[in-house]
């Protein structure tokens, strides 16, 4: 059944500005009073939930038998979560683990291309070293994945649109269903536990990780997590159902300014009431983890820090547990350990105590296990947390029926068919397309119309999928990486024929007679969490971060001919000039491996009349202005989406020139991958090589005679950072070609600003450059800087701008804002990279004289 509307009722109207003044004044979309648990009311604390999982007295008895079986070592085993690349078999056998991950970007044997059998194979590896084990009762291994839109990990799998798509296509039966595929999917790789649904409730469309929330409108999400539970993971009682997660519990759509991992300055009211809806619907679906999420929340109203989330027993044990009733396990995010305060990755006995079962500690685990076992022992954790975290674990693992089969023994195991669902897909796809512009009915295309297809997107399948496919970032692959898809392009040709579809990349040099319509498709490219987080100084415009896009649409209305834009975004950006150059446009979200979901709405059958019509509509508002605020006006409102047969005309609309919205704090560089427009370079011997976004390489550079060795490792977080090591005498530097003025940030006070671990000293000079084409530039020597004391220990280098205006650089066209120079040996790994304004006053400063 598709569902037309989801019901939703309001809130008084007192309680509506309660809900509405709570300091995210910067959000893109005003918070939103939500439903209560009947959908009545506005809920006043944590509702206590029904799950439709109920205690089954045999496996509460089975539990407690198991559990007094176990000693302390094997009962810490399965609390730790290791990463599979950090883990053998035989280690999981040794150390009684009760689980592991994949993380984004790893597959067995860190092969990209991996088959379904070599999933398998490593799943019943890691599940017999489990059970051959010297425990008393052995306890089976439980895998986890991000299939988060698909088992979108794997080679060959259907990749599904992400969440904000599958929110405009307002049909919960379909969300049940792409679940429950999801979950065969998983099944076919050997794996039994799913790292999903999401279900933030976005309120700030600069948080990177938009697209991976149904809709601002809690209501929804309440509907879709409980739809996707049921599909995923039903009763556990069927072969292809896996284990579910919802999560990050709590508020991590609530981040003031969008700062993925960052503080929800949100009242409890607005916390129960919006943010915590997906949870009171997965709960009662049946769900069986929940994962704690990297944010904080500070409710300043009634003057409570929860302080981060994995450290917070209020939220983790009292509300989730106790109130809420969850009787499944919480499982931390990645590291997430070590953000609470006085916590380190290996060693948290706070976020434990707090509520935290099993611990996702992707390398550090084993000092993890020993930490926490002396930590039991001291009294530090109490013997009795412990034994409820394993009575969790236990209980969903029997739940699943973990003891019954081993991995390849499903139906679906080992099936390269079982991972394919183009079908399911291709109807997602047609579900989530939003019209937002039609004026003079230029879609439908028709058949034998000869299209211009233009644009970045228009045949990169990488594009289409967006982040968290195949690799964490959705960077790194090619059409090649995805066998079983289809672009826009292919859509295109399949319908109009291949003599009707000319691709290039811009109608610059294209004879327009040859053609009858362009269709332009551009957009976004991939990202995942932090990476993808706008700053609040910028501006909602995508002509900003992308001014090819822009430059297409200009050479293509140039034309004279119609112009049909498909938009692929991973949110609702500023596009009034994009719109304005365009006769149609369509907001197709980020729609996975299935291309031809598209063309099946823009084109029209033999007949002339559409085939499919446009069903989907926006979830979240569609801004006006480059710099939009909870007071703004949308250009384009929740629910807004067009049908054919429509005549609402959308004109020109007012372009918004804002260069910036407020003051520059900051201007990113690298955190994780190149911020754009600035791309990490190597330099030696004349030459330079862009370093890439491979976060699973490891380039010697140049290949005949290597200079620079570069890695992926971890310094904050999750493959943050970038390792160089020195081999001879090179270069590694940050460049924008288009240069950045300075000038402002050097009289706020700024600095270059930089995380580094020095991984080995350096034996010659360090030189840190800040450059302005080949005419001028300034160097400091830091070499003490990463000597002594700096080996082996994270440090945050600011480097003021000042020094380099008074040795003579021009800070108002800078190019090359970072730059290490040196010779071997000497390695160190660097993130977070930025010009940060007001810190060159502290007392951490790099000296000019130095």
């Amino acid at each position: 059944m598709r569902v037309k509307s989801i019901r939703m009722t309001l809130l008084g109207a007192s309680l509506l500005a309660c809900l509405s003044c709570t300091g995210q004044k910067d959000a893109e979309t005003p918070p939103v009073a939500a439903a209560g648990a009947d959908a009545s009311a506005a809920l006043k604390d944590w509702p206590a939930l029904t799950s439709r999982l109920a205690k089954d007295p045999a496996i509460e008895a089975r539990v407690a038998e198991i559990l007094a079986s176990m000693t302390l070592e094997q009962k810490v085993g399965q609390m730790v979560q290791p990463e599979i690349k950090s883990i053998t078999p035989e280690e999981v056998r040794q150390y009684y683990i009760g689980s592991v991950l994949n993380g984004g970007g790893s597959w067995p044997a860190k092969n990209k291309h991996a088959s379904v059998q070599d999933w398998v194979a490593l799943a019943d590896a890691y599940y017999d070293a489990s059970m051959g084990t010297d425990a008393k009762i052995p306890v089976p291994v439980i895998w986890g994945t991000d299939a988060v839109h698909g088992h979108s990990n794997v080679y060959g799998a259907t990749i599904f649109p992400h969440n904000i798509g599958l929110g405009a296509a307002h049909d919960v039966e379909l969300i049940e269903r792409i679940a429950e595929a999801t979950g065969q999917s998983t099944r076919a790789t050997g794996v039994t536990w799913t790292f999903a649904p999401t279900v933030a409730v976005a309120q700030n469309a600069r948080w990177g990780r938009t697209y991976e929330s149904y809709s601002s409108q809690p209501a929804l999400i309440r509907e879709y997590a409980a739809a996707y539970v049921k599909g995923m993971q039903g009763l556990l009682d069927k072969d292809g159902n896996v284990v579910a997660t919802a999560k990050h519990f709590i508020g991590d759509g609530a981040t003031d300014g969008g700062k993925d991992q960052g503080n929800a300055l949100v009242t409890q009211a607005q916390m129960i009431n919006v943010h915590g809806q997906g949870y009171y619907g997965a709960i009662e679906a049946g769900v069986q983890t929940v994962m704690a999420s990297f944010n904080s929340w500070n409710d300043i109203a009634a003057g409570k820090d929860y302080g981060k989330m994995h450290g917070s027993r209020d939220l983790l044990t009292v509300a989730l547990k106790e109130k809420m009733g969850f009787d499944g396990f919480v499982v931390s995010d990645w590291n997430g350990i070590g953000q609470v305060t006085g916590c380190k990755d290996d060693s948290c006995p706070q976020a434990i105590n707090a509520g935290i079962d099993m611990v996702m500690v992707p390398d550090a685990w084993k000092s993890f296990i020993a930490n926490t076992i002396a930590q039991v022992k001291s009294g530090e954790i109490p013997q009795a947390r412990i034994d409820d975290a394993v009575t969790r674990i236990l209980r969903v693992k029997l739940r699943a029926r973990l003891w019954e089969h081993k991995p390849s023994a499903s139906q679906f195991a080992g099936k390269p068919e079982s991972l394919v669902h183009r079908d399911l897909a291709r109807r997602a796809v047609r579900e989530s397309l939003v019209l937002l512009k039609n004026d003079g009915a230029t879609l439908p295309l028709k058949k034998g119309q000869r299209v211009l297809l233009v644009g970045k997107s228009a045949d990169s399948i990488s594009h289409q999928t967006g982040g968290w496919s195949l690799t964490w970032q959705g960077t790194d692959n090619t059409n090649a990486d995805f066998p079983n898809a289809d672009s826009i392009a292919a859509g295109l040709r399949e319908q109009l024929g291949e003599a009707n579809v000319i691709l290039r990349d811009s109608a610059e040099g294209v004879d327009p007679a040859s053609y009858d319509v362009v269709v332009a498709a551009i957009g976004e490219t991939p990202y995942a969490e932090t990476n993808g987080d706008i700053v609040p100084s910028d501006t909602m415009a995508h002509s900003r971060r992308h001014p090819e896009d822009l430059a297409v649409l200009k050479a293509a209305a140039a034309t004279g001919k119609p112009v049909v834009t498909v938009f692929l975004s991973g949110r609702a950006l500023y596009a009034n000039d994009l719109l304005n150059l365009s006769s149609s446009f369509v907001a197709a979200w980020l729609p996975g491996t299935e291309g031809k979901g598209i063309t099946d709405v823009l084109v029209a059958g033999a007949d002339g009349k559409p085939v499919h019509d446009f069903r989907g509509k926006l979830t979240f508002p569609w801004p006006a202005v480059a710099c939009p605020n909870a007071d703004s006006t949308p250009q384009f409102a929740l629910d807004r989406g067009l049908r054919y047969g429509d005549t609402k005309q959308v004109g020109t609309l007012p372009e918004d020139a804002t260069a910036s919205c407020g003051e520059a704090t900051a201007l990113g560089i690298f955190k994780q991958s190149d911020i754009a427009p600035f791309t990490l370079q190597m330099e030696a011997g004349g030459a330079t090589q862009a370093v890439g976004n491979d976060m699973n390489a490891t380039q010697r550079w140049p290949q005949a005679k290597p200079a620079l060795q570069v890695a992926t490792v971890q310094v904050n977080t999750q493959q943050d950072a970038k390792e160089v090591t020195w081999l001879a005498p090179a270069r590694f530097f940050a460049r924008n070609p288009s240069k950045n003025n300075l000038a402002a940030m050097a009289t706020a006070r700024g600095v270059v600003q930089f995380d580094v671990v020095v991984k080995q000293a350096p034996a010659k000079p360090v030189q840190f450059t800040l450059g302005c084409g080949a005419a001028c530039g300034a160097s400091l020597d830091l070499t003490a800087t990463f000597s002594g004391d700096a080996v082996g220990r994270k440090q945050t280098v600011k480097v003021p701008l000042a020094c380099f205006g008074k040795l003579g650089a021009d800070l108002t066209g800078v190019d090359t804002p970072f730059s290490i120079t040196a010779d071997a040996p000497f390695a160190a790994a660097f993130t977070d990279i930025q010009v940060v304004a007001g810190a060159a006053d502290g007392a951490d400063v790099v000296k000019c004289a130095q």
